[in-house]
């Protein structure tokens, strides 16, 4: 390598954009900071710094040398100020190098996460419980928090996992950041972390989000407009991306985000999926069959597939590993976030166009993935379809207990013709009364 190429100036953008030999350039000043150019053109930043207590072979003060990371990831300002940072500290006698070591060394929060769960396992009342705590934490905390080093998580990071969830799913995302505030409380008085628990509500987030109650009076989740629906269909169809056919298949099917996310092909049933034409519609035999495991309601959940929902799983790549249909890009399940992100962009396109874009009729907020299953159900009411067929296809708990035990069909057959007529619909294809008056009629 060449030798120190020592500026009369402090380092420019313009200059570390250019053509530098290999070699070590100053950036002017006392903070130590220089930016190291490789013989492969890779470009470094380090600081020399002199830390105090520090002694070489020979007694004298040591000066260490530190690396902060490559440019252009670690811009030239992010340079000064992880320079400047260092620089104090090792005036107040702190050391940046041991420091650097501990940050290093910190637990993550996901495997705070896995100590937590080991230490208060036995407090849970029931493996159903267990299993919801962890999946709750996984599903909504796990991208943002999960690989972050404990000491590092700020308020701010708290609100990137609460906010996009906080008025769409209240309840929900009020436990999670309860079990947040628990791990990280465990974390502190086990020595993993210190300071202000970032996740705490009173004098805290209690100032930065509505309360859970006031948030809950709004009501159900903001739906569809029936009347918007199909030109917010045609939006969907023209959007790339696992979510966004996740999406989809969410609306045709009527099902949950996290049994959507949670299919596997295995509960997919292709057997006599060529389409059936009758005088009115075209079906398949294809089934969807969710495993109680994975329903609200613990119980097993059939969903008859419509034409359409059999070709957009057919045009679904497989992933290596995995028998998951819709697989997260990094692998594993798609986050809840994902699709509701979809969600939001496609809100957002409309605002920037100077559009209302897709509100609930009621309350005027914009829709969201869950409010989806309402915008069905309004249109069940509104066609007269009957209501225990309805209120099945959304996989909700029908009559009495004593009515339920007496029960033995799940309507799969009248089903099929219903979800392939809401297919139509939400194609915008008119359809002809009679259509309404076959899966309608009581039986």
């Amino acid at each position: 390598m060449a030798d120190e190429k020592r500026a009369s100036k402090t380092l420019s953008a313009a200059k570390l954009n250019s053509a530098l030999v290999p070699g070590k350039y100053h950036d002017g000043g006392n903070l130590g900071l220089y930016l190291r150019v490789e013989p492969n053109g890779s470009k470094f930043w380090v600081q020399r710094i002199t830390i105090k207590g520090k002694l070489t072979k020979s007694g004298k003060q040591g000066r260490a040398e530190m690396g902060l990371g490559s440019y252009p990831l670690i811009t030239l300002a992010d340079a000064r100020a992880k320079a400047t940072m260092q620089k104090h500290m090792a005036m107040e006698g702190g050391d940046p190098l041991e420091a650097k070591r501990k940050a290093r060394d910190a637990m993550t929060f996901a495997q705070a996460v896995e100590q937590y769960l080991t230490a208060k396992l036995a407090e849970f009342r029931n493996d159903k419980h267990k299993k919801q705590w962890r999946a709750t934490v996984d599903t909504y905390a796990a991208d943002v928090l999960g690989p972050m080093q404990l000491p590092t998580i700020e308020v701010r990071h708290i609100l990137r996992v609460l906010q996009p969830i906080w008025t769409e799913k209240t309840e929900t995302a009020s436990r999670l950041r309860g079990r947040i505030e628990a791990i990280l409380s465990w974390a502190t008085v086990a020595g993993h972390r210190a300071g202000d628990n970032p996740a705490r509500w009173k004098g805290n987030l209690a100032e930065l989000l509505p309360k859970p109650g006031k948030v809950a009076e709004a009501g159900n989740h903001p739906a569809l407009a029936l009347s918007d629906l199909p030109r917010w269909w045609r939006e969907l169809e023209g959007r790339d991306g696992i979510a966004a056919r996740a999406l989809q298949f969410a609306v045709m099917t009527c099902a949950r985000s996290g049994e959507v996310r949670g299919m596997t092909w295995g509960e997919v049933e292709f057997v006599g999926d060529t389409p059936a034409t009758t005088a009115i519609i075209a079906t398949t035999g294809a089934v969807w069959t969710i495993p109680a495991g994975r329903m609200k309601a613990g119980r097993e959940h059939r969903i008859p597939l419509t034409v359409e929902a059999v070709a957009l799983l057919k045009a679904i790549p497989r992933m290596n590993g995995t028998d998951l249909v819709f697989f997260a890009p990094q692998g594993g399940m798609l986050s809840d976030m994902s699709i509701s992100a979809v969600m939001r962009r496609m809100q957002g396109t409309e605002v920037k166009a100077g559009r209302a874009g897709y509100l609930d009729a009621r309350s005027k907020r914009a829709a969201v993935p869950h409010g989806l299953r309402s915008t069905f159900r309004d249109w069940c009411a509104e066609q007269g379809v009957d209501r225990d067929m309805a209120e099945m296809a959304l996989a909700h708990t029908v009559g009495s207990e004593v009515e339920r035990a007496y029960r033995r069909s799940d309507m799969l057959e009248r089903r099929r013709a219903l979800m392939a007529t809401w297919g139509k619909v939400v194609q915008g294809e008119a359809l002809a009364a009679n259509v309404v008056q076959m899966w309608g009629t009581a039986g």
